[in-house]
């Protein structure tokens, strides 16, 4: 082959090169996630975040649970765990101290982290693990069918609330607000620019970091409900969001089809669990 042809085949190669390839598995490519699900935006935003926090790549691991967004780390090529249902964030919780070296995030949906992991996340925040939690909330379990899920707004239909959703639903910034997180804000996916910084910040943080990602689900969410397809989703997003940095996170809480209040709401100091447990254990040892 001459040496015409591989400069060419090389430059072709480099055209097609994508700037976020280094950090995405190409080989587990095609994702599962559905056409106009916001999960895949939401990952493309942290990977930007986690280029701009300069924190190196082979000091940060991903830990996801089950669900659609628990599929993000075996996509991110980085050291990951994907846990069971539930269980990413005492899993964290055991990494970042057992390597408190390590910048741990744990990436998954609000079925997985808020429900059956909601234990998990209050005692968390509450001991201030050093660990930065990125939800993904789409309102529903979207990949086992479509149940009702913590986070369904209230009369919002899935397939176990047919007739509409009677629970209250928790207000996820003000759960971990109020058991102790260090830093706390809620963006769509629309919002990228903003969900990018919020991540770098998060991700700088020392302390339990939370954000919350809204993201359409327009395969089952939106169809149940009638509300049309990703892209009315976004438009939704973008007519009805309304930023308010340092709002009280007891008025953030959202309803079916109403304001979506986003921004950041929380960014305080304080020590965290191993910080505070290497003060107690010197002390007591005098």
């Amino acid at each position: 082959m001459s040496t015409t042809v591989v400069n060419e085949k090389e430059r072709v190669r480099e055209a097609l090169h994508h700037p976020k390839d280094t950090m995405l598995r190409d080989e587990r490519l095609p994702h599962i996630w559905c056409p106009t699900c916001g999960i895949g935006t939401a990952v493309a935003c942290f990977v930007e975040a986690l280029r701009e926090s300069g924190i190196p790549e082979e000091k940060v691991v991903v830990i996801s649970g089950i669900g659609c967004t628990g599929r993000v780390a075996g996509y991110l090529r980085l050291d990951s765990y994907h846990t069971t249902h539930g269980r990413a964030l005492p899993f964290a919780t055991g990494l970042c101290l057992a390597k408190p070296e390590l910048k741990v995030v744990v990436f998954s949906g609000d079925g997985d982290i808020v429900a059956i992991g909601g234990n998990h996340l209050i005692n968390s925040a509450r001991r201030n693990m050093n660990i930065t939690v990125i939800c993904v909330n789409n309102f529903i379990y979207g990949m086992t069918g479509g149940q009702l899920a913590p986070t369904t707004p209230p009369t919002a239909k899935t397939t176990t609330s047919p007739y509409g959703n009677t629970e209250t639903p928790f207000n996820v910034p003000h759960l971990v607000a109020s058991c102790g997180a260090t830093y706390v804000a809620r963006w769509t996916v629309l919002h990228i620019r903003r969900l990018k910084k919020a991540m770098t910040e998060a991700l700088k943080k020392k302390g339990f970091s939370f954000i919350e990602v809204i993201a359409p689900c327009s395969t089952l969410y939106a169809r149940k409900n009638r509300l049309g397809t990703g892209f009315d989703l976004m438009k939704f997003y973008h007519d009805n969001s309304e930023i308010r940095h340092g709002a009280d996170t007891c008025d953030v809480q959202i309803g079916f089809q109403d304001k979506i209040i986003v921004g950041k709401f929380v960014d305080i100091e304080k020590p965290t669990f191993l910080e505070r447990y290497k003060e107690i254990k010197v002390g007591g040892g005098k």
